[in-house]
């Protein structure tokens, strides 16, 4: 079932969508060489805490983190050139959730890597003008897959977005591929999370025995970005923000 949201419901899900910014921004800060995954993690978690609100993964599905770097924070210790998507919640007290997820480079990063995250945000924004009243799930999934694909990449088919509410994954899934006018109609007061997930190679991915763990089947880069919508008042609404992440990367923003 999809629940349409109010206006007083849009604005506490900004709120949180917010504290992920922020908490992302403080990721931002530590991004670099010789940091261990499961450091940015405590980092984001302390800043959620510090903002009076929960962390939205931790605990979910059993997940025992509070960002997914598409798997487990851990004591992989980052090296320069890798890139790190990190995937993040947190719940308001009123207990509205928002997520978001931002592709971080890790020092000095290959140019053909730099093009496969900037064309994967920039679908993100493709597949957001596409979502308006009138238009249909399949409209917004087309235009990333179309994007993506003509510029030779590959489209995870088995993660998707979703709405989002008081329970991070509510209705209507929202897939980064599919057929034009097909799928649920989108109406004002609909929250959704788009967030393309774009390989450099085949859009083939594996799981790891952990059950958390994901990776390209042909180890090729995989980027990732995403935004917390709400279609209000006849357009998409960003309930997240990247400009703080801007504000601490500058120039090195994607």
């Amino acid at each position: 079932m999809i629940y349409l949201k109010t206006d007083e419901e849009i604005e506490l899900l900004r709120k949180a969508n917010l504290v992920v910014a922020g908490a992302l921004a403080e990721v931002a800060k530590i991004v670099a060489p010789g940091v261990t995954t499961r450091k940015l993690d405590q980092v984001a978690e302390e800043y959620i805490h510090s903002q009076g609100c929960v962390p939205g993964f931790k605990g979910l599905y059993g997940f025992p983190a509070t960002l997914c770097v598409h798997g487990i924070p851990s004591n992989y210790v980052l090296e320069d050139g890798d890139i790190v998507s990190c995937d993040c919640g947190a719940v308001t007290p009123e207990g509205f959730n928002g997520d978001s997820t931002y592709t971080f480079c890790v020092g000095n990063v290959a140019e053909e890597v730099l093009q496969l995250l900037r064309t994967t945000k920039e679908s993100l924004y493709v597949g957001i003008e596409h979502a308006v009243p009138g238009n249909r799930i399949g409209d917004i999934s087309n235009a990333i897959q179309q994007y993506c694909e003509r510029r030779n990449y590959g489209v995870v088919r088995e993660m998707c977005g979703h709405g989002v509410g008081r329970k991070l994954h509510e209705d209507p899934e929202v897939p980064n591929f599919g057929r034009r006018g097909t799928g649920p109609l989108l109406r004002n007061g609909m929250t959704i999370a788009i967030e393309p997930m774009i390989n450099m190679g085949s859009k083939n991915i594996i799981t790891e025995r952990d059950g958390w763990t994901t990776r390209t089947r042909d180890r090729k880069p995989s980027a990732h970005f995403e935004h917390s919508i709400a279609i209000h008042h006849g357009k998409a609404d960003i309930l997240s923000s990247f400009e703080p992440i801007k504000e601490v990367l500058g120039e090195r923003f994607i």
